[in-house]
């Protein structure tokens, strides 16, 4: 199975100036643990993450006055939508991270997670094992 199987191609999409509560606003009403952060000024691309929000909450940092472009992790791996699910899953291992912001050409096409690969995997496992029970 590839990434384009298993992404959300429907990408959150947030300017470095939202604040953390905005930008948090967003993502629960969109029910996404990551928004994609474009800089036009700098034409960067980044991912704010749901643990980003909660580092900074835990710090004590006040998320009217936090900016996304602030915890926007700029290092990113991006994927490829012809990527498979493998290579995906070995890139966040290596990376420590959760998601990868999938990328067709110059643009962000959508995000694949590690739910996303678990919720393409999961049904492949549960039926090995219910034939592997069966014989």
């Amino acid at each position: 199975m590839l990434v384009r199987d298993a992404m959300s191609s429907m990408v959150l999409t947030i300017g470095p100036a939202h604040t953390l509560r905005q930008a948090a606003h967003l993502m629960a009403a969109r029910r996404v643990g990551a928004a994609v952060v474009l800089d036009h000024d700098t034409c960067g691309i980044g991912i704010l993450t749901e643990r980003d929000i909660l580092i900074s909450l835990g710090l004590g940092q006040d998320p009217d006055q936090e900016i996304a472009g602030t915890h926007t992790t700029t290092e990113i791996v991006f994927a490829c939508p012809s990527w498979t699910l493998e290579d995906a899953a070995d890139a966040m291992s290596h990376g420590g991270f959760r998601h990868l912001v999938v990328m067709d050409g110059n643009e962000p096409t959508g995000i694949v997670s590690v739910r996303d690969i678990i919720r393409c995997w999961a049904p492949d496992r549960r039926a090995a094992a219910t034939a592997t029970m069966a014989g």
